[in-house]
């Protein structure tokens, strides 16, 4: 698949292989999970997904990592039935390098590092040997700010940037001179802002409603606001019940600069996208 950036908005749709997903969508359950993944690829690719994003560890605030090997076990199946499945990109959501490695044999087109790559000083070396496309994401997740409610889940406080946008900027061009000082194409990099990544709810807004500035940096900009805790801190509502406030943050993104919208409901925001798309892009 071609991506033709500025056209349209593209979809990216999540599938958690994970049993503790913030989201509550996680597949990881029943002796028939494998089945369950396809599913729902199935479902994503027919409601307008242009892109799958799979996972093995949750990464909502307070989650507990898993080892290499549960990752392994867990997305490498996944991602060689999806692809037996369906011809459509798939996209591994890891910041190890041996786990994305196993995935891109498995099948997989992207590499999507949360970290991005700083975490694993083999992530940059991999990425530039593959010749893939590289989602870089801004982070700055510490578990000691984050603060945990039952009803709505972890969410960060006390962050503290000496200035939120021009911080993240800075430290994103940290993040790509990493992966272009291994070798990795210009071209192939898509920049994350790292939307509930060590972030508080108003930093969370505010980070979207200046996402223009990320998109001033030349290159696709990926947003993922699906679901997540701003958004019920916001309007007081757990995660199933955040599809209006999921939408709202997808419509301002697109407006402001968003190629790619990372979803858990493709469906929906596919069409939120589409009419977003039909009033701001010429």
């Amino acid at each position: 698949m071609t991506f033709e950036w500025g056209k349209r908005t593209y979809i990216m749709g999540i599938v958690n292989i994970t049993p503790d997903s913030f989201s509550g969508d996680g597949m990881l359950s029943g002796s028939r999970w494998l089945n369950g993944v396809v599913s729902r690829a199935g479902y994503f690719v027919k409601e307008g997904a242009d892109i799958l994003d799979i996972g093995g560890e949750s990464t909502r605030p307070g989650s507990t990592p898993v080892t290499m090997e549960e990752e392994l076990e867990r997305v490498v199946p996944a991602i060689r039935a999806i692809r037996e499945a369906f011809d459509i990109p798939i996209s591994i959501d890891s910041y190890r390098a041996v786990v994305a490695e196993a995935a891109l044999d498995a099948g997989a087109n992207w590499v999507n590092d949360v970290w991005g790559l700083r975490m694993d000083d083999r992530m940059a070396g991999l990425v530039a040997e593959r010749g893939c496309p590289v989602v870089i994401m801004h982070n700055r997740s510490r578990p000691k700010d984050v603060v945990q409610e039952e009803r709505l889940g972890g969410h960060y406080v006390g962050v503290d940037y000496e200035d939120l946008i021009a911080d993240i900027i800075r430290e994103l061009e940290e993040s790509i001179e990493i992966g272009l000082r291994a070798g990795i194409d210009q071209e192939q990099i898509i920049l994350d802002p790292g939307i509930g990544f060590g972030k508080t709810v108003s930093q969370n807004c505010r980070l979207i409603d200046e996402l223009d500035a990320i998109k001033a940096m030349g290159y696709p900009v990926l947003l993922g606001p699906s679901r997540k805790s701003f958004i019920g801190y916001t309007l007081d509502l757990p995660p199933d019940h955040r599809m209006e406030g999921t939408a709202a943050t997808v419509a301002i993104g697109i407006d402001r600069g968003a190629d790619i919208i990372r979803v858990h409901d493709v469906r929906e925001m596919t069409r939120v996208a589409r009419m977003t798309d039909r009033i701001v892009r010429v």
